[in-house]
């Protein structure tokens, strides 16, 4: 029987072709020059094998990437985990581990004995109840990681794209439980250790919230069923989606108040307006460079980021979620949860694990009900200027009624913060433009339009 590392390095080639057609793939719009192994653990050592590989992906330009796979291997492999195959090692047949029950179930195992294998430690949490035997199913929606679902009782998130440090969904969970928040889910475990001398975060596993609704698809029904109806406003619909706005407002205060007792808070003095001014203006340098539709923009853009280095209220800086959306919060039967406390993947680690304003989160959840609103007329209705208002209405009524519960449950308005709450706003549509024209072209005119319409608002 080979070695994990013969496996991996016969797997060079394959993996060059295939990494580029996985959906957490970052390097798409970039060419692959070489995948070299640089670490590999045998993790199952009976058929089917499981190794833990991490590979470095260098390009025909920039720095490199490090990605980490759980390749499963099997002599014969089965009709349904034939859409998962990347190729074949002397006599076994290479495959995505993860969508092979049997090897899911082990990492429960190694999870729930506490082992250490090579360099990687699997960590339960104190008192956790790791399920075990359960059919486990591969989340297929998922862009920047890779989850499996055990049933309905455990998640497990495999950081698939892995950058030196402790990563902030675990840290975060961790801190938030500790602080009896009930707003995000029970962390049962993870899966940690040290690559090339650097301490690194490969997965968590959590419960699974069961019977729970995710944010964007509440919302997107809402306004679907707003333009169903030509002749009601949008209070006077069935769906109407603003009483979960409140309560998802105070279910995010809830979790800043809980993050600043736990892990602490300052305020954000001149230096630290300068700073983020500073930053915010380089942002939009860069995005005019990138998305030339926003040059007749830019300079009504400047001079809002400008305006933020002379800004002397007292605002709180602390830790935050750092890309909180509708995509982001589930509905269970009892409140909503937060998940996924990684931040913005683009950034680096250093970058997502600094304080910032619980302003950053509030402009990111204002800016995804306008796209909540705005989704459904890219295409044929982009010029529909009844539902362009409707669309609006919808956004304005749950924006007003998001930032109402969050200033109940924190005691602090948003608004009284109007200024700063704008400027990370229209920061947020400005990485959103760049963001659409490099992934979604079409949908590129959704954060367009809002800084047309924010400007043209504040001049």
């Amino acid at each position: 029987m080979t070695t994990p590392d013969v496996r991996a390095r016969g797997l060079a080639a394959p993996l060059a072709g295939w990494l580029p057609e996985q959906r957490w793939f970052a390097g798409k719009h970039r060419t692959v020059r070489t995948v070299t192994p640089v670490s590999c653990v045998a993790l199952v050592e009976t058929e089917p094998l499981l190794d833990h590989v991490v590979v470095e992906v260098a390009y025909a330009a920039g720095a490199p990437d490090r990605y980490q796979l759980l390749l499963g291997y099997r002599r014969q492999l089965p009709e349904k985990l034939q859409h998962v195959r990347i190729g074949a090692v002397d006599d076994l047949v290479a495959y995505a581990g993860l969508w092979d029950d049997v090897l899911a179930e082990e990492l429960l195992r190694l999870l729930d004995s506490g082992a250490v294998r090579g360099g990687l430690r699997f960590r339960p949490e104190a008192g956790a109840a790791i399920p075990r035997g359960e059919p486990s199913r591969v989340v297929d929606v998922e862009q920047s990681n890779t989850s499996v679902v055990y049933d309905e009782s455990a998640i497990l998130k495999l950081f698939r794209r892995l950058t030196p440090g402790r990563n902030p969904d675990v840290e975060l969970n961790r801190a938030l439980r500790r602080a009896g928040s009930e707003h995000v889910a029970e962390l049962l475990g993870e899966v940690e250790g040290e690559l090339l001398g650097d301490t690194v975060s490969y997965a968590m596993v959590s419960a699974y919230a069961a019977n729970s609704a995710e944010g964007w698809a509440m919302a997107t029904a809402s306004v679907r069923d707003l333009f169903a109806e030509g002749d009601l406003r949008a209070d006077e619909v069935g769906g109407d989606f603003a009483g979960e706005a409140e309560r998802l407002g105070e279910a995010i205060a809830a979790v800043h108040a809980d993050l600043a007792d736990t892990l602490g808070s300052t305020e954000l003095d001149r230096a630290g307006y300068a700073e983020l001014s500073t930053g915010m203006i380089g942002r939009l340098s860069d995005a005019v460079g990138v998305v030339p539709e926003l040059a007749p923009h830019a300079d009504a853009l400047r001079t809002e980021f400008a305006a933020v280095a002379g800004l002397t209220d007292a605002c709180p800086v602390q830790r935050i979620h750092g890309d909180l959306h509708l995509g982001q919060v589930l509905r269970t039967p009892t409140s909503w949860l937060v998940i996924d406390f990684e931040g913005e993947p683009v950034k680096p680690l250093a970058e997502r694990l600094l304080p910032d304003s619980p302003l950053r989160d509030v402009a990111g959840m204002l800016r995804s009900f306008d796209y909540a609103a705005e989704h459904l007329l890219v295409g044929d209705t982009a010029d529909d200027h009844q539902l362009e208002f409707r669309a609006q209405e919808w956004a304005a009524r749950n924006r007003k009624a998001f930032c109402t519960g969050y200033a109940g449950a924190a005691r602090v308005d948003p608004m009284r913060h109007a200024a700063l709450l704008r400027a990370y706003e229209l920061d947020k549509a400005v990485y959103e433009v760049v963001y659409e024209a490099t992934h979604r072209p079409a949908w590129r005119s959704i954060p367009l339009r809002s800084i047309a319409r924010m400007v043209a608002a504040g001049s």
